[in-house]
């Protein structure tokens, strides 16, 4: 069951390729710097961070490779759509990240964009490990036999 911080969130953009190409072991919250036309982008949902990663540069972690459109009314005003966006992390947790990223094989990928209970927009990262061509196949074997089961329970 949800827990009521999960239920007040409002999900932007999900990374559900993540989930598919790396093991995620470990998760965390993180702020994120956006511009105030990016915050309206990403409140009409324009969001995507299927090939996004964090990456440490200068003792700050950076989303890379996000795509956050750009807001139409504030043409002037507006923004690159795959700027840097500077990742608000406590020291405690970017000195666990650089630890986790200096393990051989191991990555930062965002996993959701949402907006929290105070309206507040946050990324969930996970540290992950990329998954081999044969330990794909066996976590979809694995999820079609568990769905096989369930279709027997029901029947029968």
């Amino acid at each position: 069951m949800a827990s009521k911080r999960e239920e007040a969130r409002v999900f932007v953009a999900q990374n559900r390729k993540a989930r598919h190409d790396y093991f995620i072991e470990d998760k965390l919250e993180a702020g994120i710097m956006l511009t105030g036309s990016e915050v309206k982008s990403a409140r009409k949902g324009s969001v995507s961070i299927g090939e996004a990663f964090a990456e440490e540069r200068q003792g700050d972690f950076y989303l890379i490779n996000a795509h956050i459109s750009e807001y139409a009314p504030a043409a002037r005003f507006g923004h690159a759509p795959k700027r840097h966006r500077k990742l608000l992390l406590h020291r405690r947790q970017v000195d666990k990240l650089l630890g986790a990223v200096a393990e051989k094989g191991m990555t930062i990928v965002p996993l959701s964009l949402y907006f929290n209970e105070r309206g507040i927009c946050k990324v969930e990262l996970g540290v992950a490990r990329g998954k081999k061509m044969h330990d794909k196949r066996a976590t979809e074997a694995a999820r079609d036999w568990d769905r096989e089961k369930q279709r027997l329970l029901r029947k029968g």
